[in-house]
């Protein structure tokens, strides 16, 4: 049996992991990277060109698992299905609800692009457009991939293959998120390895805590948060109070939130929510302003059953969990546009979260020189994004060519990160034993942070952690 670690090696994104059993071959996430690979901080190449999208055969795939929707993890499905794969999908149904809605969302941004390029005349721009079409997925991709999406139900096991059983264990995180456990048996060995996928942290809004899984043979653990702990120890709710109070209700000044709309926009509007029925806030008019986020926020109220105990209540006493007072989805960009007009104060919630593209580059562009504004940041910025830029204290931002000065308010809270931090990755490997434990391969995180948090596992008796190299291969 063999192991490849084709994505999320020693950087955070581009989950992708080929196990390979005698004469089936699993893989595990199919996400997007959105980083360039690299190796104790050096950039890498493969060392042989590859002719297609992946280093391997995509007919010569069996099956496909997913642990959750975001991209990536997701991302490059529709590249696989084009290249040849015509297997199967297995994921929860949130997750196959949620992929959908990306995958869509990212195809139209595609041929939007693709449009954009077919209106020039330039050769090199008609040149661009043809290396752009090999590149990138379409609605046509999109449909076939989904087609072959088959929805399993969290904690049972479902035979994959002779002597080959898998099973999805909620993960928090996300809606649908999982970790997967497989279990194979061969030469009458029998082998467990679980791929943690993203790990959620406790008492997150919305979402069931992460479950325990039981002992395995291999442990493939994510590492996102594994050098730090969360800064913000408040509750979601008394954290998003605290900066209401000080920014719409003590002033009366706008707060606009970047946010991403599968995940992040959900879990702000329950807490707004759960504020202005349970506090008793004034009816401060709030405006979500993603198409995608309320797609995704119809998929979550299909799923109530799914949710943690406490939404599930709120759910029952309130027939709602995002409806209230003052708050409007804003669907075109006609309405989007019409905001900046609102004079009272307001929250708007747009995404993304980065502040890079998406309709709150507007938001922010509109309300950037406002020292009676606020720009709440509430998740990872990667470098060089607006949203970065705003956290690093840049006087003046160029937003679609014009620049404004920076007047308005910058605040960071991370109690909405859906990423649990070291200690909650710690309790994650601490349910396995050190002495049967083989292995612990750390994916899914910047070098530094997988370097300190294997100095932390062998600390607290788990010496036997391998930080992959991207394209690296072992035999488990």
């Amino acid at each position: 049996m063999k192991l490849s670690f084709l994505g999320a090696a020693r950087q955070v994104t581009g989950s992708m992991y080929l196990l390979e059993l005698d004469d089936y071959r699993i893989l595990i996430d199919c996400g997007s990277d959105m980083e360039r690979s690299t190796s104790n901080g050096q950039t890498t190449a493969p060392t042989t060109p590859q002719p297609g999208f992946f280093p391997f055969e995509a007919s010569s795939i069996n099956l496909v698992l997913l642990t959750h929707a975001h991209m990536d993890h997701s991302g490059n499905l529709p590249h696989l299905f084009r290249e040849g794969y015509e297997g199967q999908i297995l994921c929860t149904e949130p997750t196959f609800a949620l992929t959908n809605v990306l995958l869509k969302d990212s195809a139209s941004l595609n041929q939007k692009r693709i449009n954009e390029l077919n209106a020039s005349k330039k050769q090199r721009v008609k040149d661009r457009q043809v290396q752009l079409q090999k590149d990138l997925f379409l609605d046509k991709q999109v449909r076939e991939t989904m087609e072959s999406v088959v929805p399993i139900a969290f904690n049972r096991k479902f035979r994959v293959a002779d002597g080959v059983d898998v099973t999805f264990v909620p993960a928090g995180h996300l809606l649908g998120a999982a970790h997967i456990i497989i279990n194979v048996e061969e030469n009458g060995e029998r082998t467990s390895i679980c791929f943690s996928g993203d790990i959620g942290r406790k008492n997150y809004p919305l979402l069931v805590d992460p479950a325990p899984v039981p002992k395995v043979d291999y442990l493939i653990c994510e590492s996102t948060y594994g050098n730090r702990l969360h800064e913000n120890q408040m509750t979601p709710e008394d954290a998003l109070a605290d900066i209401i109070q000080r920014t719409c209700i003590d002033i009366p000044g706008r707060l606009i939130i970047p946010s991403f709309s599968v995940g992040r926009t959900q879990a702000l509007l329950y807490t707004l929510n759960r504020l202005y029925t349970e506090r008793g806030f004034p009816p401060i008019k709030v405006f979500s302003d993603s198409p995608m986020g309320f797609e995704s926020t119809k998929i979550y109220l299909q799923h109530v059953k799914m949710l943690n105990g406490e939404a599930k209540e709120f759910y029952k006493e309130n027939e709602t969990l995002f409806d209230f007072q003052n708050f409007e989805f804003l669907e075109s960009s006609k309405a989007s546009k019409a905001v900046s007009n609102y004079g009272e104060p307001c929250i708007i919630i747009s995404s993304s979260g980065m502040v890079q593209g998406g309709r709150v580059e507007y938001h922010v562009a509109e309300n950037i020189s406002n020292p009676y504004s606020t720009i709440l940041i509430i998740g990872y910025c990667a470098e060089g994004t607006l949203g970065w830029r705003l956290l690093n204290g840049q006087t003046t931002l160029t937003i679609k060519g014009t620049e404004h000065t920076v007047l308005a308010n910058i605040e960071k809270i991370d109690v909405f990160s859906g990423h649990g931090d070291r200690n909650d990755l710690l309790e994650f490997v601490g349910m396995q034993s050190p002495e049967t434990l083989k292995n612990i391969f750390l994916v899914h995180g910047e070098y530094e942070s997988m370097e300190s948090f294997k100095t932390t596992l062998a600390e607290t008796g788990y010496p036997q952690v391998i930080i992959p190299k991207k394209g690296e291969s072992f035999e488990l």
